[in-house]
């Protein structure tokens, strides 16, 4: 037997993305859901990944290991981390030319590469790989670039850059066996690119739905550690809070519900914004708001059960590139969401549908304000949105319901459809 070839149904499923456990980003957790879950179902699975981790560059995590059953392979990569845009395009680069060359050495005929987009446009250089090598490729659309980076205001994704750019990322998809989106918007976005309807198929984004569950706030020992009290009404951001994201309407909610103190806002997690938020609620004298840093995976069960609401956000001209994945721990959770962004957007017209939340467009502070102070002064709604929150998980994007989507998606690309 030729190294390019394998027997009938022991072809592998590659995945590749800059992340992977013990990584806590979202992309991170979920693609370890997914290749796990796949492995367990008895298919060969690996990872081309980095040695980094979202948030320690420095970090060095082994160059090769198993993890329950998923063989993971770390290229080294430059580590300057996500402080400046030009560190970060360098570590993009080093990552694009070590996962291509990892490509061509451990991708077979008849293997299924899997490519995210963390960097962005991986699969551009990887799906050349995966052709060269006779693979099949099928692209997890997380965000859509240059798109997303233009609406940014990456000068270098406008003009010749960001052309070139679109067109070698439309090649990309027109010639994948299938193209997976998280969003109904997104596949609209990518059939726009050119690639055939049929290709696209659209697969939820999760989260372990068994083990973050609804949990009362006075069984939650986390809740009274970080200074809550049973009479405080909790609204919570957990999570990477970025360029995307919009601050100016909660702050301004904030501002105005300064008279009520047992309204509290806590926010766990990083991101660029996480520095001006900070700075603006000292300048604002914003009491009410607590801080906390990104909590480990084990713990996200008691975190997100903490506040009563949970609050999202995301700049319209971004709808159809990015969707926050956050929505599906908040609901597992139990948890009402308000969304700060557009009221057509992917997640408003989910929780529209499933009743609940609401959406307040950008800008509107004294509607966000108002609609806190509605949900405080009603336990029962917000008890009763919760509860649908949960419903929307079980039926919609439970772990197991995703992963049956993603074995079945798998077998369909092997048999050739």
């Amino acid at each position: 037997m030729t190294r390019d070839r394998l027997p009938a149904g022991s072809a592998r499923v590659i995945f590749a993305n800059r992340f992977y456990a013990p990584d806590h980003s979202a992309t991170a957790q979920m693609l370890t859901d997914v290749a796990e879950g796949l492995a367990a179902r008895g298919r060969p699975v690996q990872v081309i990944t980095s040695r980094m981790m979202y948030d320690a560059p420095a970090a060095r995590l082994p160059a090769r290991e198993d993890i329950a059953g998923v063989k993971v392979v770390r290229v080294a990569t430059t580590r300057f981390g996500r402080a400046g845009l030009i560190g970060r395009a360098l570590d993009y680069a080093s990552f694009y030319a070590a996962s291509f060359l990892r490509t061509l050495a451990d991708v077979r005929r008849g293997d299924i590469i899997v490519i995210k987009t963390d960097p962005p446009l991986l699969s551009v250089p990887l799906g050349l790989a995966a052709r060269l090598r006779g693979a099949k490729v099928v692209n997890w659309l997380q965000d859509i670039f240059p798109e997303t980076a233009q609406e940014l205001g990456v000068k270098m994704a406008h003009g010749p850059v960001g052309r070139l750019a679109a067109a070698a990322r439309n090649r990309s998809v027109t010639a994948a066996a299938r193209n997976v989106v998280i969003g109904a918007r997104m596949a609209e976005r990518v059939q726009e690119f050119g690639a055939p309807e049929a290709s696209i198929m659209q697969i939820p984004n999760f989260c372990d739905d068994t083990a973050i569950r609804p949990l009362a706030a006075a069984d939650n020992p986390l809740r009274a550690a970080w200074g809550f009290g049973p009479e405080d009404f909790v609204i919570g951001y957990s999570g990477n809070l970025g360029r995307a994201h919009d601050i100016a309407t909660l702050l301004g909610a904030a501002e105005a519900l300064k008279g009520t103190p047992q309204i509290r806002f806590l926010f766990i997690g990083g991101g660029h914004l996480r520095t001006e938020l900070d700075a603006e609620a000292a300048e604002r004298g914003l009491t009410s708001i607590t801080t906390r840093p990104y909590q480990p995976r084990h713990q996200l069960g008691l975190s997100l059960c903490v506040p009563d609401i949970h609050w999202a956000s995301l700049l319209p001209p971004l709808e159809g590139l990015i969707l926050p994945s956050k929505l599906y721990g908040i609901a597992a959770a139990g948890r009402p969401l308000l969304m700060v962004g557009d009221p057509d957007g992917d997640i408003g017209r989910i929780i529209r549908a499933h009743r609940f939340g609401a959406v307040v467009p950008v800008g509107a502070a004294e509607t966000l304000a108002a609609r806190i102070e509605a949900w405080r002064a009603d336990p029962g709604d917000v008890a009763r949105m919760g509860a649908r929150a949960r419903a929307f998980i079980e039926t919609h994007a439970s772990r197991a319901h995703v992963l049956d989507l993603w074995s079945g998606l798998i077998e369909d690309v092997l048999a050739g459809g």
